[in-house]
């Protein structure tokens, strides 16, 4: 394939997924065409942190493979996506004088202002993912966006910067390099799903993205355009299929079909009478048991039950930063969990906010498998990483923290 690929990967708890995107010239330049998305089971991988490196690094070659046998590419080096509990994000400041003799505030300066605000004390054994710039102020002119060309003596920043685990950032580093990749960035998974999800209108009015995975739920919340609070709980919606299993007495395998097939995460939609013939799935895992059917309105209670306390901690986060049910455009719901059964309108109830599904709102695309709310995560690093190609150039990844924290600046700021 002649064209550059841009590669990224979600590394999840169940799943690894791949969606490869490329940059086909146009008469109005290059534009970012996705061309195709694998998945394969993962190994080695809880609630987003990597507990077995061989094994993590055989589900990671496994993808590679299918998609070189399935799309005919072989792939070298990808974007990758980074979540768990351990993450963290604190604001911070920093303040420079402007260098120039005429006062005139260039990408240095923003630079200057940026590492500053950067040093501050992180906790033993984390390292900085993410530098977020939140605003600027010049002199006594506060809440500037980009104060690239203005004129002012004293330069002020205020940042958001997301931490990680060192060790887990150096084991998923070592499970994609033992698999024969280079790693061009380091991505927070939600920042790099709202690339899609999201645009640029929601940003500015208040919006929040829930990726409802298997062992975790981030959350990252935008306001005025830029990323205003993040976080990652560790409960996500193989918790639903574990009440199930133990609610139902039965294999979680069976469990998790019960939930993909029937779950609905509101009970008063059935009454006590309704019932689901589970016939079929029985035979499917080879069990012969008495009692086929088993009662609607007590899988959708348990799964309820479940919902709304994953929902409540969601809600708990944006109690944090003042945002409780005021977020005017609402919360964009995506990740494998999101499919459930009248997820959206419970979801409406706990969060009192609107509430929708996300979807791919950004890259035109030839496969409409990308579009599943499962991958929408990995077609968000294809943008992230067709945004930050832009703007340093393809083959100019800078140095320094994992994914280099200078790309991540200036890709926040948009001249």
């Amino acid at each position: 394939m002649k064209h550059k690929l841009i590669a990224g990967l979600d590394i999840g708890s169940t799943a690894v997924r791949l969606v490869l995107g490329q940059l086909i010239a146009t008469e109005n330049g290059e534009k970012l065409q996705v061309v195709g998305a694998v998945s394969g089971p993962a190994n080695g991988v809880s609630k987003g942190v990597i507990t077995s490196i061989e094994d993590a690094t055989s589900s990671i070659s496994a993808c590679l493979e299918k998609a070189e046998r399935l799309l005919g590419v072989s792939v070298s080096e990808v974007y990758i996506g980074i979540n768990g509990p351990n993450l963290k994000c604190e604001r911070s400041k920093g303040v420079v004088g402007v260098s120039r003799s005429d006062s005139e505030i260039n990408n240095e300066d923003v630079v200057r202002v940026n590492q500053a605000a950067e040093a501050l004390t992180v906790p033993q054994h984390y390292s900085i993912l993410h530098v977020v710039p939140l605003m600027y102020k010049v002199d006594n002119q506060e809440f500037i966006k980009n104060p690239i060309g203005m004129t002012g003596i004293r330069l002020e920043a205020e940042v958001l910067i997301v931490q990680s685990l060192s060790s887990q950032i150096k084991n998923l580093t070592r499970s994609i390099e033992r698999a024969g990749l280079a790693i061009n960035d380091l991505v927070f998974s939600p920042l790099a799903a709202a690339t899609v999800v999201v645009d640029s209108t929601q940003k500015e009015l208040g919006v929040a993205v829930v990726n409802l995975g298997s062992s975790t739920t981030s959350v990252a919340v935008f306001e005025e355009g830029e990323v205003l609070h993040t976080a990652v709980l560790p409960i996500g919606s193989a918790h639903i299929t574990n009440d199930i299993a133990i609610g139902l007495r039965c294999s979680l395998v069976l469990a998790e079909k019960i939930k993909v097939r029937y779950g609905s995460a509101k009970a008063e939609n059935f009454n006590k009478k309704d019932e689901i013939d589970i016939s079929d799935l029985l035979a499917e895992e080879n069990l012969n048991e008495d009692n086929s059917a088993i009662s609607r309105h007590y899988v959708a209670e348990i799964i309820q039950a479940r919902v709304e306390e994953i929902l409540e901690k969601v809600d708990a986060e944006l109690k944090k930063i003042q945002r409780s049910g005021m977020l005017p455009a609402g919360v964009v719901l995506i990740g494998g969990g999101a499919k459930l059964g009248d997820l959206v309108e419970i979801a409406k109830k706990c969060l009192r906010l609107p509430v929708s599904l996300g979807g791919n709102r950004q890259v035109p695309t030839v496969n409409d498998k990308v579009n599943d709310l499962e991958y929408l995560t990995a077609l968000g690093l294809v943008a992230w990483g067709e945004q930050q190609q832009r703007m340093v150039g393809p083959g100019t990844f800078l140095p320094g923290n994992i994914g280099g924290w200078l790309k991540k600046i200036v890709g926040w700021i948009k001249p």
